[in-house]
């Protein structure tokens, strides 16, 4: 899948482009399930600026965007985190929730436990790592879910009365 998302801002003089893949992760491969890249133009006459490798920018404006969702929809007490997926995403989103909201409790849950494990290791502050995804999410005040799931990996009736869901 490609992605194409032009912008133009007056107030900012700026004609940008950013151009992004999407493709289902395969297990043995080192290649990212999402590549990006960002192409700045001259509003003026169209000249090429800059091309900027895009990942950075497309990880923290999604994370930027669910934190936004996040401040405006949580439950006015929230204390459990839950985020599902231990990828590029969940390390964006951990990074600027922390940031914004006090949490007293994290839990990650990702279908390879391993990759959990390094997340809860990796990253500044405790992190909860749960068996399944059920376990992660019952109880939480905010679920985030970031994946490249096909199938579902969240149902309804484990999630808390008023829970809010961010889904990537």
């Amino acid at each position: 899948f490609l992605g194409v998302m032009p912008a133009y801002s007056a107030a900012d003089d700026a004609l940008t482009t950013k151009l992004v893949t999407f493709y289902e992760h395969k297990k043995d491969s080192s290649d990212p399930s999402h590549q990006a890249t960002v192409l700045l133009f001259d509003p003026r006459n169209g000249s090429l600026k800059a091309v900027l490798d895009g990942s950075v920018i497309t990880a923290k404006r999604t994370a930027a965007v669910s934190a936004i969702a996040t401040k405006l929809l949580m439950p006015a007490f929230a204390e459990v985190l839950c985020i599902l997926g231990a990828g590029v995403q969940a390390y964006s989103h951990y990074d600027i929730f922390m940031e914004l909201f006090t949490f007293k409790e994290v839990r990650i849950w990702n279908r390879t436990k391993e990759k959990a494990v390094k997340f809860a290791n990796s990253v500044n502050g405790p992190v909860q790592v749960c068996s399944s995804a059920q376990e992660a999410v019952t109880g939480a005040d905010v679920i985030i879910t970031v994946t490249m799931a096909t199938t579902p990996i969240l149902f309804g009736d484990w999630v808390k009365p008023g829970a809010h869901i961010n889904g990537m």
